[in-house]
Order: C-alpha cells, then structure tokens, then sequence
C-alpha cells in the first residue's frame, strides 16, 4: 500500500515539474518581438529570436510582428489648391520598430492601423491642399508622396511604428467632373482639328490654284510654240513649192492639175457643172494643156493661158 501510494505521488510530482517546465518555456521566432507580462505590467521586452524563460502561471506572452505590414487606406475626396476635387486612393507600408511603446500606445494591430489610417488622411489633407492638380497627377507627385510619408512617420513614431512608405494608387476626379473634363477635352479637340481641316483645305485651295495658273501658262506656251513651228513649217512648204514651181512650170501645172482630177472626181454623190472648153479640162483636150493648130472649131479657139498652180488640198 505504501510502496503504491508513493508511486502514485512520484508521477504526480513528476507531471507536475513537466507541467512548471512547460509553462516556463517559450520561443521566439525571428518574424517576433515578444512582450514578458506579469498581471499586465511590461517585465521585458525580447527580440532576439530563440528559446525563453519566464515565471509559470503568472507571466504571459505577447507577440508582435517584425515584419512589414499593409494598410490600404479608403478612397478619400480631397480639394487641391486650384479648388479641384480630387479621389484619392492611397496604401502605407510600415513596421513595428519600438514593442514596447507600440504596446503601451495601441496594443495591438487592429487599433494601430486606426491610428495610421487617421494619420494618413490628416497628411494627405493639408499636403495635397497646397498643390495644384497638375502637381497631384504628374509634375510633383513623388515629391508630395515623400511629403506625406514624412508627416506621417512624425505622427507614427509615438505609436513606435516606422513608415517604409506611403503611396497614391490613384488620383482622379470624380466621375461627375471627369465626364466634363472629357467633354470639354473632346470639344477642344474637334475645334482644334476643325482648324487644322480648314488650313489644309485652304493650302489645298492655293496649291491647286497654282498649279492650274501654271498648267495654263505651259499650255499657252505650246500653243504659242506649236502655231509658230506650223507656221513655219507652212512657210517651209510654201517655199519649196515655189522652189519647185520656178524649175519646171509646166510640169508643176501637170501635176497639180492631176491633183485637182484626183480629188474632184471621186465616186461620191458631189456634181461639178463646167463648161467642156473650161480651163480645169485643158489636159483632157490636149496633154501638154494647149490647143495644137489646125483643130476642130471647138478646138480652134484660142490656147487659155497656163493654170496656175491649183490650191493644195
């Protein structure tokens, strides 16, 4: 019975130092900060990763993140300097750099992003109001980013928090005013290319006027050109029918007036009414185009005088 009973109370003793040792010992990761509590007074403060100690049943354990945290702030209506409303969506990073602090001034992370989220608005307030829009959008941006992110880390460092960085998502305005922005947008750039239709239409105009004046004054100049060389070439002929007509006359008559059968007497529906002693006949009586002596009365009557050349045809 003894030798039970003291067996018995040895598991007890000993499951009870297990129980002490367990409640004793805790870990710290290298992703923590720990907080030693004793009934909610700071006994110590750890962020040394590694196996720890602390006094059973009466000490407790809080944990805080080392890492970088998130904070996606909600779109926030903002009035620039140049009187614009302005949506503003913004997102912070930052870390708990002071455990110690952090826990004494928020406690967890619930309450801290409550802080940041305050802080933020509050800087991107009176940042944002000091800059125009164009400054808001695309010439400053980064600039009143960093602005912000100092501000805020002022405010924060209370909380022994450090902010890695704020930034701005998207700035636009809103939908209302965006949709004006874009008529007028639209309606300045009808007119502008109106303007740019009208002045192509109008160096369209010139151009074609001048190249009709210059298409007139070269044909005007060819037909200038084209009656002198007719003419000329008309003056050539003339002369060398003359030249012709001055070596051999009568053969020059000859050959016109067979010219003047040729054309005259073709098969065609046109009639010629001339007298049979007429001059146009002269080589049908006689070939050299003279009356010989001793002829017929009809043929006695005196030799017409040469034809003269007839007219080219």
């Amino acid at each position: 019975m003894n030798s039970s009973t003291l067996r018995t109370g040895l598991l007890l003793l000993v499951g009870l130092i297990a129980i002490v040792l367990y409640s004793s010992i805790f870990i710290v990761q290298q992703t923590q900060y720990a907080l030693v509590l004793r009934f909610g007074a700071v006994q110590s403060a750890i962020s040394e990763p590694g196996l720890k100690f602390k006094v059973p049943l009466v000490d407790n354990v809080t944990y805080f993140e080392k890492r970088v945290l998130d904070l996606d702030l909600p779109v926030q209506t903002v009035l620039s300097a140049d009187r614009q409303n302005l949506e503003v969506d913004a997102f912070t990073r930052y870390r708990i750099v002071d455990p110690l602090r952090f826990y004494q001034a928020v406690g967890n992370i619930a309450l801290a992003n409550q802080r940041l989220q305050s802080f933020t608005n509050s800087a991107m307030r009176n940042v944002l109001a000091n800059a125009s829009r164009d400054a808001i959008v695309r010439t400053e941006r980064s600039t009143l980013m960093n602005r912000i992110q100092e501000d805020v880390n002022r405010q924060a460092g209370s909380l022994g928090i450090e902010m890695i960085d704020v930034r701005l998502t998207r700035v636009d305005l809103p939908a209302a005013n965006s949709q004006a922005v874009y008529q007028r947008m639209r309606t300045e750039r009808e007119r502008e290319a109106a303007d740019i239709r009208a002045n192509g239409q109008q160096q369209a105009q010139t151009i074609r006027a001048r190249a009709e004046r210059e298409a007139t004054i070269i044909r005007a100049d060819a037909n200038r050109q084209a009656e002198e060389l007719r003419g000329q070439g008309d003056a050539d002929r003339n002369r060398i029918l003359a030249e012709a007509f001055g070596q051999d006359p009568e053969f020059f008559s000859f050959y016109r007036s067979m010219q003047a059968y040729e054309t005259g007497l073709k098969a065609s529906d046109t009639r010629l009414v001339l007298s049979p002693d007429s001059d146009f006949f002269r080589y049908f009586n006689d070939p050299t185009g003279q009356r010989g002596r001793g002829a017929s009365p009809a043929q006695s009557a005196p030799a017409p005088a040469p034809a003269q050349p007839a007219p080219a045809q």
